[in-house]
């Protein structure tokens, strides 16, 4: 297997591994941001108060994207596993 080969597969894996948590990452964004406004407002902070929200927005959508998740990864090590013999050159 060549250099350009390899860093084309890893390239591809970071993609993928990116693509997949975004989703996670932006409503843990979101959540957090809004949580940080209402403390903010409220004088409020409690970090079980900033906690909370975040962890139940990423566990939601987590949830509701885990399917496409799995469609993404298993989708992605078909396509590498169906490549091993050219891999293997």
């Amino acid at each position: 297997m060549s250099e350009a080969v390899a860093i084309g597969i890893m390239r591809q894996a970071v993609e993928m591994a990116v693509m997949v948590t975004l989703p996670l990452l932006l409503a843990g964004l979101v959540a957090g941001v809004l949580v940080s406004i209402f403390q903010t407002v409220t004088s409020i902070q409690d970090n079980v108060l900033a906690f909370i929200p975040r962890a139940a927005a990423i566990f939601a959508v987590f949830t509701l994207t885990f399917p496409w998740m799995l469609r993404q990864m298993s989708s992605f090590a078909i396509m590498l596993i169906r490549r091993l013999p050219e891999l293997a050159k």
